[in-house]
C-alpha cells in the first residue's frame, strides 16, 4: 500500500506518546490499521523538555505501530499543546483598488497576509490565522465573500499564537526521530474534529480535553471555531494531589485514582476502605475511599472552574453565543467516574463524554475509540485530508475546496511546493500556513 493512502497521526502528550496509523475504507470512513504507544517521559504539560528522552518515546511508539500494521511510516502530522497557546480575536480591513471587479482568493490572501504581519510578543509566533465571518462594504456575516462586488473587504479572525522554542523543539524532536513533519495542528483542533458532529458544532458546543499535563479547549458555533485556549493542568495535578495527600508512591496514586477514584464524594461511604502495601518492610497504607473522592473532587473542581471561565470569557451567557450543544468531555480525565455528573452540576450546561468514533469505521475496535486517543484519531484524520488533496495539488487543478467551517481541514495543510499560476479557487488560509510552514521546515533544515 502506498503511503498516500494511509496517513499517521503522532500525539506527543505529556503521559503518552501515539502513533496512529490509519487509511479511508470505501465509504469514507476511516480505518484504524496501527497503533504504537510509548510512556512519555521528556513532556511537561504539554511542552518538551527533555529532547531525548522524548525522541526514544516517539520511537518507541512508531516502532510499536509499525509492527502492528505492518508498514513503514515516513511521514506523520503531530499536535501541538502546552501552556504557551493563546488565541486572540482580531479584524481587519483591506481597500480594493478595483471595487469593479469581484472578490476572489488575492484579495482573501492579502487580507490574512496583513493579520500575519501583526506584532506578537518576543519569541511568539502565529500557528493559525482562521478568519470567521467576513463584512463587504459594511454588510456583516458573509461566510464567503468570493464573486461578491465591493471595495472594502473586512473580516474578523480567529488567531492562535504559540511560543517559537516550543514549536521547534517537537519538530526537532520528530525529525530525529527520523520522519518527515507533513505538519502541525493545534491538538484541541484535531480532538474536536475527532469527537464532534457538526451539528453540534453548529449548535454551539465547547469540547474539553483533559489530558496528563494540560486540559484542552476548543469552543465551536455556527459552524466557526470561536476559541481556544489551554489551560495548564490536566489529570497529572490530581495523582499528584493523591500522592502527596495519602503519602504514598505516583504509581500507586495513579492505580489509586484509575480504579476506585470518583469525582463525586458523595457515594462512597465511609467505611469503604483499600489498603496499599507499604514501601520496603513498612506497614501497608489504610485510605478510605471517601477521602480518595474529596482529594480527586477538589482538583476536578479547579480545573473545571478554569475551563468555565473560558467559556465565559468567550461570551456564553450573551442569548447569541450560547453553546446550544453544551460540553464535550474527551481525552483520558473523562474516564474518571461521575465526571460529567460534576461537570453539569458545576456549569449547569448539558455535559456527553465523547468518543473519537464520529468518523471511524464501525468495526473499529473498542481500544481505538477510547477518549484517550481522541486527539490521535484527530490527527489522523487531518492527515488524511492532507494526502487526499494531495493528488488535486499535483495536477494543479488546485480545487481544494474546503468548508467554512471546517477549519482543521484548512489549519493543516501539507507544504507543498508554492506553485506559480494563481490558484483558482479561494483557499487564502492554506497558502499562507504553508509558507509559514516552509519557512519552519528550512528553519529545521538549517538548524542541522
Amino acid at each position: 500500500m502506498e503511503q498516500n493512502d494511509i496517513a499517521v497521526g503522532l500525539d506527543i502528550g505529556t503521559t503518552k506518546i501515539v502513533a496512529m496509523i490509519g487509511r479511508k475504507n470505501d465509504y469514507g470512513k476511516m480505518e484504524i490499521i496501527g497503533i504504537g504507544k510509548a510512556k512519555s517521559l521528556g513532556v511537561h504539560r504539554g511542552v518538551v523538555n527533555n529532547i531525548t528522552q522524548t525522541i526514544q518515546s516517539i520511537q518507541q511508539a512508531i516502532q510499536e505501530a509499525e509492527a502492528d500494521s505492518g508498514m513503514k511510516i515516513k511521514d506523520v502530522v503531530v499536535g501541538i499543546a502546552g501552556q504557551h497557546i493563546r488565541s486572540l480575536q482580531h479584524s481587519d480591513y483591506i481597500t480594493r483598488p478595483n471595487p469593479d471587479e469581484v472578490i476572489d482568493s488575492s484579495d482573501i490572501e492579502i487580507l490574512c497576509n496583513q493579520v500575519h504581519k501583526l506584532v506578537m510578543l518576543p519569541g511568539e509566533e502565529i500557528i493559525h490565522v482562521l478568519p470567521q465571518e467576513f463584512k463587504v462594504d459594511g454588510q456583516a456575516e458573509i461566510k464567503e465573500p468570493i464573486g461578491m462586488y465591493g471595495g472594502r473587504l473586512e473580516a474578523n479572525f480567529h488567531v492562535v499564537v504559540g511560543q517559537v522554542s516550543s514549536i521547534r523543539n517537537v519538530g526537532r524532536c520528530v525529525k530525529s526521530a527520523g520522519l518527515e513533519l507533513s505538519a502541525v495542528t493545534l491538538e484541541p483542533l484535531a480532538s474536536a474534529n475527532a469527537v464532534l458532529s457538526q451539528e453540534e458544532k453548529e449548535a454551539g458546543v465547547a469540547l474539553v480535553d483533559i489530558g496528563g499535563g494540560t486540559t484542552d479547549l476548543a469552543i465551536f458555533k455556527d459552524g466557526i471555531i470561536r476559541h481556544t485556549a489551554v489551560i495548564p493542568f490536566g489529570g497529572g495535578v490530581i495523582t499528584e494531589d493523591i500522592k502527596e495527600g495519602c503519602s504514598i508512591i505516583e504509581k500507586q496514586a495513579e492505580l489509586l485514582k484509575v480504579k476506585f477514584g470518583s469525582a463525586w464524594p458523595g457515594e462512597n461511604k465511609d467505611n469503604e476502605i483499600v489498603s496499599i502495601p507499604g514501601l520496603r518492610g513498612r506497614e501497608p497504607k489504610e485510605i478510605t475511599l471517601k477521602n480518595l473522592s474529596k482529594i480527586i473532587h477538589a482538583r476536578v473542581v479547579e480545573i473545571i472552574e478554569q475551563v468555565y471561565l473560558e467559556i465565559k470569557n468567550y461570551g456564553h451567557e450573551e442569548q447569541k453565543k450560547k453553546l446550544i450543544a453544551g460540553i464535550v468531555l474527551t481525552g483520558g480525565g473523562a474516564q474518571l467516574k461521575h465526571i460529567k455528573q460534576l461537570v453539569e452540576y458545576i456549569t449547569g450546561m448539558d455535559t456527553r463524554i465523547g468518543y473519537p468514533n464520529e468518523h471511524l469505521a464501525g468495526d473499529s475496535d473498542t481500544e481505538t475509540t477510547s477518549p484517550v486517543f481522541a486527539t490521535a484519531v484527530g490527527l489522523v484524520l487531518n492527515s488524511l485530508e492532507i494526502n487526499s488533496k494531495h493528488p488535486a495539488a499535483q495536477e494543479e487543478t488546485g480545487q481544494d475546496e474546503v468548508a467554512e467551517g471546517s477549519t482543521s481541514a484548512a489549519v493543516s495543510q501539507d507544504d507543498r511546493e508554492e506553485r506559480e499560476e494563481p490558484t483558482t479557487v479561494s483557499q487564502p488560509r492554506r497558502t499562507i500556513f504553508e509558507k509559514w510552514f516552509e519557512k519552519f521546515k528550512d528553519f529545521l533544515d538549517n538548524a542541522e
